[in-house]
This record gives C-alpha cells, sequence and structure tokens, in this order.
C-alpha cells in the first residue's frame, strides 16, 4: 500500500477501491469512524481494524485502520480531501486498499 496525500484522483488507481484510513491508536480510530459516519452516512458504516506491525506482538505497537467503502458512483476528489483531512486531524493518513 502506498501513501495518498494529494486530493487528486490520479492517486487512485481504482475509483471504487476501499480506502483505509491509518491511525495510531484505538481512540483515534474510533473518533475518526464515528466522525465520518456523521458527517457521510453516504459512505456506511466504517470498519474500524487493528493492525499489528509485522513481528510484532504488543498492542501498543499496532496501528489501526478505519476502512472505508467506495461510495457507488466512486471517490470524488472532495470524499478523498475529506478522508485526508480526517486522517491527518487524527495524526494519521490514508491509502488506497
Amino acid at each position: 500500500m502506498t501513501e495518498n496525500h494529494t486530493t487528486d484522483l490520479t492517486d487512485v488507481d481504482d475509483p471504487h477501491a476501499r480506502q483505509l484510513l491509518v491511525l495510531p491508536d484505538r481512540d483515534a480510530a474510533e473518533e475518526a469512524a464515528e466522525e465520518l459516519g456523521a458527517a457521510h452516512p453516504d459512505l456506511g458504516e466504517p470498519e474500524i481494524v487493528r493492525d499489528a506491525l509485522a513481528g510484532e506482538d504488543d498492542a501498543e505497537d499496532a496501528q489501526w485502520l478505519v476502512v472505508v467503502e467506495p461510495p457507488a458512483t466512486g471517490w470524488s476528489p472532495t470524499h478523498l480531501h475529506t478522508l485526508d483531512t480526517l486522517a491527518a486531524t487524527h495524526e494519521g493518513w490514508r491509502e488506497s486498499a
């Protein structure tokens, strides 16, 4: 997965691919998912997933992902900007899945 920090659709290989918000902890992931669900119900309910870093057992060495399914029409620059801003607000970033 590559980091995507722009809001141009050229950074998304598939406009219908899931987007992941990669966040530092569970609290940040839960807050981001709640904010996204409230502000953009058209994106459905985001899923929160713990992503352990390779070779690490410690829960503190995990990143948390907010998995966001694409809207039926695909990602728009506005949607991607919203996801980028939300991730950055919670000290994370967005990746295409």
